[in-house]
């Protein structure tokens, strides 16, 4: 008596059952897994950095007073754009050391999070030189547009925490 191999839609069934091939499957990566995971964990490697970089420049050297398009009223953001940089910086070196599924997914609610917040207190102290040019209204329209794409990535997120996946993966 045969007994049915368990397949993937995307998989012919096979007529002949293989007990040595099917009591190995579900311990070998899929074909190309580990050149995800080796390209996620360069990304969250060059987020750090890029991170560590930002950080350094707008608290040190040159600072963000030698931004000309600034004005005093920034110091009044810098903390919680601080903040949100902390919490991506600290989410990213959590998965470069796990790269699990919802970990990930819960770095991202928090970094989102402090960065629909940064967005916020930038809309409401608005600490840009362009107050009464047509400057005012594109800066407007690039901070709603960051608040929904925001929100719309805590949503994405939230799934994920409850679905342990990895965004584009649909299999177990």
């Amino acid at each position: 008596m045969s007994t049915a191999t368990p397949h993937l839609p995307s998989e012919p069934r096979s007529s002949e059952h293989r007990p040595s091939e099917d009591r190995h499957s579900e311990h070998r990566a899929p074909p190309g897994s580990v050149r995800r995971v080796g390209g996620r964990r360069s990304g969250y490697a060059g987020s750090v950095v890029v991170n560590l970089v930002v950080l350094g420049l707008v608290n040190t050297w040159p600072g963000w007073e030698a931004v000309p398009f600034l004005t005093a009223r920034t110091a009044l953001v810098v903390g919680v754009v601080n903040a949100s940089i902390v919490a991506r910086l600290v989410a990213d070196l959590v998965n470069l050391l796990l790269d699990l599924p919802r970990p990930r997914a819960l770095g991202d609610v928090v970094s989102l999070g402090f960065g629909i917040a940064a967005l916020v207190r930038i809309w409401q102290v608005f600490p840009l030189d362009v107050v009464g040019t047509g400057w005012e209204v594109v800066a407007r329209v690039l901070l709603a547009v960051g608040l929904v794409g925001s929100a719309i990535g805590v949503v994405d997120a939230v799934t994920r925490l409850f679905t342990g996946r990895f965004p584009g993966t649909w299999s177990r």
